[in-house]
C-alpha cells in the first residue's frame, strides 16, 4: 500500500501562484514516473504533469510555462508550483503514482480556487 497526501490547495486571485506539494509513504519502491491530475467541477479527471525518476517532465498544453512539477525523491515528495493561475485552473489537485507492480494510487486531493 502506498500513502499520497497533498497540500498547498486554496484560493488565490488571477495571477497568483501556489505550491502544491505530495508526500508519499507506505510500501513505495521504486517510481518511474509520477503524475499531478486535476478534475475541474463537471469535467472528466486530466493529467496536468508528469515527471521521471530522471527528472525529464511533460505537461498538458494548457499549463505550459505556467507550472513546474519537481520531485524529491530522497523525501519521497513531489511539488507542482503553479504560477500565473487562470480561474480555469480552478479543481481539485491530485499526486498520481503509478507502481511497479501495476496498481495506481491517488491522494485524497488539494482543491485549488482561482478568482477572477
Amino acid at each position: 500500500q502506498v500513502q499520497l497526501v497533498e497540500s498547498g490547495g486554496g484560493l488565490v486571485q488571477a495571477g497568483g501562484s501556489l505550491r502544491l506539494s505530495c508526500v508519499a509513504s507506505g510500501n513505495i519502491g521504486r517510481i518511474d514516473v509520477t503524475y499531478w491530475d486535476r478534475q475541474a467541477p463537471g469535467k472528466q479527471r486530466e493529467m496536468v504533469a508528469s515527471i521521471t525518476d530522471g527528472g525529464s517532465a511533460n505537461y498538458v498544453d494548457s499549463v505550459k510555462g505556467r507550472f513546474t512539477i519537481s520531485r524529491d525523491n530522497a523525501k519521497n515528495t513531489m511539488y507542482l508550483q503553479m504560477n500565473s493561475l487562470k480561474p480555469e485552473d480552478t479543481a481539485v489537485y491530485y499526486c498520481h503514482v503509478p507502481t511497479a507492480d501495476g496498481r495506481n494510487y491517488w491522494g485524497k486531493g488539494t482543491l485549488v480556487t482561482v478568482s477572477a
